[in-house]
């Protein structure tokens, strides 16, 4: 049975503390790693990996993904994926964590498996972006190819001169058509076999719906054909615990816009009755009873 957990992320976080409180309600040890402390050695005695609370926790549940030079993002999510070859569990995997954070990949994933995505680029000079905005209708949405929270998001018109900071500074984005809408969207977070929602409202004046953006939860009951969309999205990625973010066009198409693998669901928490953090424990317990073999007792 599962007995402890090391939670990679910030000791100052709203989830790790949820996470810390679910372990301790169900006697499990709970531990907090941050990122920058992985490391790894290897020569022909083997392996060993630190900080040793994280090898020797029976699961691992990223809970964060800091930003960090390409060399120490690249570094982090090596170490952990040789840790998940070892048989530990972590979620989510790591091949799947790295699949969902890049924009471009995620998008190729959902097309490969049937799933509406919109008309999506990447670009790399000023002239392809001109380009592909006057192919997606003269508006796209621009976004880093790595980011999240609606952090860097920027609306693009064929009228508009100014590219953004982080094109400016990475020479490279993902340009994806607007959708037109009423100034919602809905999350659903995928926990294994359950699924929660919530409808996100922009604030007046503002296109991006992300909470952490100004926009405001609200309780939202998904049609069957969306809850259907958002588990294969998570299926197409790969990952067990995903935030799939789903908006309705003017003319009722739905379109899958991102499959977060590292969710939030403080603002999703305030809208339902149900404990989200203990069954994000529960799903990693399952998934490591599947992995051992082992089960809880009565």
């Amino acid at each position: 049975m599962l007995s402890s957990l090391a939670i990679l992320g910030s000791i100052s976080s709203w989830h790790v503390a949820e996470m810390l409180k679910a372990c301790s309600h169900e006697n499990i040890s709970g531990v907090v790693v941050d990122w920058r402390t992985l490391g790894g050695s290897a020569d022909d005695h083997g392996e060993r990996f630190w900080p040793e609370c994280l090898y020797q926790a029976n699961a691992v549940l990223v809970r964060n993904m800091p930003s960090g030079t390409l060399e120490q993002v690249i570094s982090r999510m090596d170490i952990l994926a040789r840790i998940s070859e070892t048989g530990k569990v972590v979620l989510n995997h790591p091949k799947s964590l790295e699949a969902a954070i890049d924009k471009y990949i995620t998008v190729t994933r959902l097309l490969d498996a049937g799933i509406p995505v919109p008309p999506t680029a990447i670009i790399q000079s000023h002239a392809d972006l001109q380009s592909i905005t006057e192919e997606y209708d003269g508006n796209v949405v621009l976004k880093p190819i790595f980011g999240s929270n609606g952090q860097g998001l920027v609306q693009f018109r064929n009228t508009t001169t100014q590219l953004p900071s982080f094109f400016l500074k990475t020479g490279v984005c993902v340009a994806q058509r607007h959708i037109a809408n009423e100034g919602w969207d809905v999350r659903i977070l995928i926990i294994g076999s359950e699924a929660y929602a919530m409808k996100r409202i922009a604030t007046d004046g503002e296109w991006r719906t992300n909470i952490s953006q100004g926009g405001r939860a609200e309780s939202f009951t998904p049609p069957v054909e969306w809850l259907q969309l958002a588990r294969s999205a998570a299926q197409a990625l790969g990952v067990t615990i995903a935030g799939v973010d789903l908006i309705q066009e003017n003319d009722g198409s739905i379109w899958v816009l991102e499959v977060n693998a590292v969710p939030g669901w403080r603002a999703l928490q305030t809208v339902t009755e149900k404990n989200i953090s203990a069954a994000v424990l529960n799903v990693v317990r399952q998934c490591f009873e599947e992995e051992t073999g082992s089960a809880t007792v009565d």
